[in-house]
């Protein structure tokens, strides 16, 4: 997974008509390092999106905007806008992953 780095990065990788995913973590996150045992699987099974991470404390600015409350939360973005939001509290299984990334299908 790529890591966006600034804001700039973080505007050119959203405007994509493409499904883009972006993690968002930060590096002292547990339930940050309970999603990263099996996200690579998922990402495997999900070729057909573009996958980022961001570092919350990094980029704070960009977490707030997009209402990132929670750590780790996953976001969903094509063409610019944020089309799903998947909260910290429902992320910890692969399955409750799976299933919303399955609700979000193009």
């Amino acid at each position: 997974m790529e890591k966006i780095t600034s804001e700039e990065q973080y505007r050119q990788v959203i405007a994509s008509d493409q499904l883009t995913v972006i993690k968002y973590y930060t590096t002292w996150c547990p339930d940050c390092k309970n999603l990263d045992r099996f996200i690579g699987e998922i990402i495997e099974e999900h070729q057909d999106k573009r996958w980022y991470e961001l570092n919350a404390e990094e980029l704070q600015p960009i977490a707030e905007e997009n209402d990132v409350r929670g750590i780790p939360s996953l976001l969903v973005y094509r063409s610019g806008e944020k089309i799903a939001h998947l909260h910290s509290k429902f992320a910890k299984t692969p399955e409750e992953v799976r299933e919303y990334l399955a609700s979000i299908e193009a």
